[in-house]
């Protein structure tokens, strides 16, 4: 029946509408440091069964195939993309760039998973203690803390982690602390709560933390930063899909009505 088909296109705008929301937020965030984008993954609904494969038709002869409606599609949800962004050099000592898998622990508030939080943006700043800063709107602190002092110069960061620097009256390099990673068995798990910060999830896993450069922990590149993994030619082709989908399940409607109008009319006469 054309209602039907009414409802199996309703289901499909519906979901070309979410998806146009998750292209939208990538786009939106092609410039923003260390950003992940993130898939709509769809899949079918409830099939109607009308016949089913291998039961005895005509002359005791078994159906080859079935007989099945299909009652639309769904979101059934957003995937991360944790590719490597391309890297970007700023010259600046206190921007960090994760070559590799890790991510950085922030200090975040503690009724968000327990006050550890975890990001890929390496865009840090001393706050007005010396501690290093994430340059986010709440500027969370890195965990574990780090603290330059304020008459410290020629910062060094390693490859390995270890923050190091120049204090007045010494001849050798003072070190200051390690910035240490973590990692999860299931990334795409995280939870995204803005600021450029994910948080742990049951479907993460726990967190593995480490040295960078040990144990397949990504190695730290200073004056560098992670750009953006959103890749602006892929998001256009399938903004451009998705939007055609969308028009031509609006199209399905169209018909739908039209068949149920012209059904109305021939009852009537």
């Amino acid at each position: 029946m054309s209602y039907i088909a009414l409802n199996t296109a309703a289901t499909g705008m519906t979901a070309c509408s979410t998806s146009l929301d998750v292209i939208a937020n990538n786009i939106a965030n092609a410039n923003t440091t260390g950003f992940k984008s993130s898939r709509a993954n769809f899949e079918d609904l409830f099939y109607q069964e009308l016949a089913q494969p291998g039961i005895p038709g005509g002359n005791a002869i078994q159906r080859p195939t079935g007989l099945y409606v299909g009652l639309g599609t769904q979101i059934s949800g957003t995937q991360l993309d944790f590719a490597q962004g391309p890297a970007e050099a700023t010259g600046k000592p206190l921007d960090i760039m994760i070559e590799g898998d890790g991510f950085f622990q922030l200090q975040i508030p503690e009724d968000l998973a327990g006050g550890i939080g975890y990001t890929r943006a390496g865009n840090f700043v001393l706050n007005q203690s010396g501690q290093l800063v994430l340059a986010n709107s709440p500027g969370y602190a890195l965990e574990p803390a780090i603290e330059i002092p304020q008459d410290a110069s020629n910062i060094s960061i390693a490859q390995n982690g270890i923050v190091t620097g120049n204090m007045p009256g010494q001849a050798q390099p003072v070190e200051f602390g390690t910035i240490m990673l973590a990692r999860f068995i299931n990334p795409a798990g995280l939870e995204s709560v803005g600021n450029n910060t994910y948080i742990q999830t049951e479907a993460s896993g726990e967190p593995l933390e480490g040295e960078p450069t040990v144990e397949g922990f990504g190695a730290l590149r200073q004056g560098f930063l992670e750009a953006s993994n959103v890749d602006p030619v892929t998001e256009l082709v399938t903004l451009i899909k998705t939007q055609r989908t969308f028009e031509m399940n609006s199209q399905v409607i169209q018909a739908s009505n039209e068949t149920l109008q012209n059904i109305t009319n021939l009852a009537i006469r």
